[in-house]
């Protein structure tokens, strides 16, 4: 009865894989949809493609009963018992686990030789002893599969997104850690990942600009409609480097399926990661390089027949790179400041001092997020562009600042004001001079009344 049992979950639980994979056949889907859907049942299960194909023959030869388990038969090497409780201690300090990881681990430990653990075989015997994936209930949806789609070329096209990570304990304080990851869409290369304890802009940002300091310019990049993607400096940054700039349709995380699958894989990173207890974001960045470079870069991908770093790395399309200005000058922000009345504006909690010319009046400033010790200012109106640092307040006042070279006093010659008032006095007195004076009005009465006399 118990055998009848355990040939029963056994042929469910292959069933439930398959499933996916049976369901497209029958509906005469295309090859890349159920290329596609193989993929993500190995990645699921764990499994090798020969024991996947194995199982989707036995279905089709003989239904149900062919994915039945019929015990070991003597063909099958015995495992001994102490490494099926080995095996049985890494899947309960690590659920997630798959079977080439438990034996990967055991392999490594010496716990096993090299070669002797088959994966079919061990997983059959967790299963018999209730350590499957499917009877701990943890195994994971594939969710809905999207048609497929994918570039060609290395750079052709990059994919971003941020995963929500666990939270640490940073000096008595609970903090949030955040993964920003940047995939090649070809390769499935990660040209550049990392984590982060903010979740803004400037975490994208980073993550961008390292990617493309290490493997040049993407011809394109595809994101979603998050607030950290969809901004003003996102637009500024491709234009100026010429990147074409896509976001996915709203509510439509499928089309991105090739980060959002590697952040399902990351999954198994961070449950071994905790088990390091770190301490920072710089620790998962330690760890994740040796996890990235070890278990992922150098592993065979189902969905490209050959792992991310051989595809990169032997791509024969040429790699884009710009000098380090350029790509400073692409990433640089503007925000505007209005000049207080000390001649200094506010940003990022510092201060800096502009200058009294600037009082009242509102100037743009340009930076560079990674280092504002020095920010440059623009003015439209008097056409002036400077740098200019944190201002330091001491213990004594320091001197009046100097005024701009455009704006220093020079040595008059003479009083312009008196000139031009001079000016219009000796006009007026001119005018004067023209018009009927009083005296010749006298004269003139004093000669008309002799004649009368006369």
């Amino acid at each position: 009865m118990e055998n009848k049992q355990i040939q029963n979950e056994t042929a469910l639980e292959r069933y439930r894989i398959i499933s996916p994979i049976l369901t497209a056949i029958a509906e005469h889907a295309d090859r890349a949809k159920i290329s596609l859907l193989k993929s993500e049942a190995l990645q699921e299960a764990g499994i090798s493609r020969n024991t996947l194909a194995c199982w989707l023959e036995r279905y089709a030869n003989s239904g149900f009963e062919g994915l039945k388990y019929k015990g070991n038969t003597g063909g099958k090497r015995k495992i001994p018992n102490e490494l099926v409780r080995e095996a049985i201690q890494l899947r309960l300090e690590v659920p997630t686990r798959s079977i080439p990881q438990i034996i990967e681990i055991l392999e490594m430990e010496g716990k096993a030789p090299a070669g002797f653990l088959k994966r079919s075989t061990l997983d059959d015997r967790l299963r018999e002893e209730g350590y499957s994936r499917a009877q701990m209930k943890l195994c994971q949806s594939p969710g809905i599969a999207a048609r497929r789609f994918a570039r060609s070329e290395r750079n052709a096209m990059w994919q971003a997104d941020i995963k929500y990570g666990p939270i640490l304990k940073i000096k008595g304080e609970s903090v949030q850690i955040y993964f920003v990851g940047f995939i090649d869409d070809a390769t499935r290369y990660i040209v550049h990942g990392g984590f982060y304890d903010t979740l803004d802009q400037s975490i994208v940002e980073d993550c961008f600009r390292k990617a493309i300091l290490k493997e040049g310019l993407p011809k394109r990049v595809f994101f979603d409609n998050g607030v950290q993607f969809r901004t003003k400096w996102m637009e500024r940054a491709c234009a100026v480097l010429g990147i074409q700039l896509i976001y996915a349709k709203i509510y439509s995380p499928e089309s991105k399926g090739k980060i959002e699958r590697f952040n399902r894989t990351l999954d198994s990173f961070l449950a071994e990661v905790m088990l390091k207890r770190p301490g920072s974001p710089d620790d998962f960045n330690q760890y994740f390089n040796v996890w990235l470079s070890e278990c992922y870069h150098s592993k065979e991908h189902a969905g490209i027949d050959t792992a991310p770093e051989i595809a990169y790395k032997s791509s024969k399309t040429p790699l884009r790179f710009l000098s380090a200005d350029t790509v400073a000058n692409a990433f640089l922000h503007g925000e505007r400041r209005k000049v207080d009345k000390a001649g200094c504006i506010s940003f990022k909690g510092k201060t800096y001092e502009v200058g009294v010319v600037y009082i009242g009046r509102r100037v743009d400033i340009i930076y560079d997020a990674t280092d504002t010790s020095v920010i440059t200012v623009e003015d439209k109106h008097l056409n002036t562009r400077f740098q200019i640092k944190e201002l330091v307040i001491g213990e004594h006042t320091g001197p009046r600042p100097k005024l701009p070279d455009f704006m220093t006093t020079v040595k008059p010659e003479t009083s312009r004001l008196l000139d031009e008032k001079q000016k219009r006095y000796e006009k007026r007195q001119l005018s004067a001079k023209r018009a009927i004076s009083y005296a010749q009005i006298n004269r003139g009465a004093d000669s008309k009344g002799s004649d009368e006399n006369v």
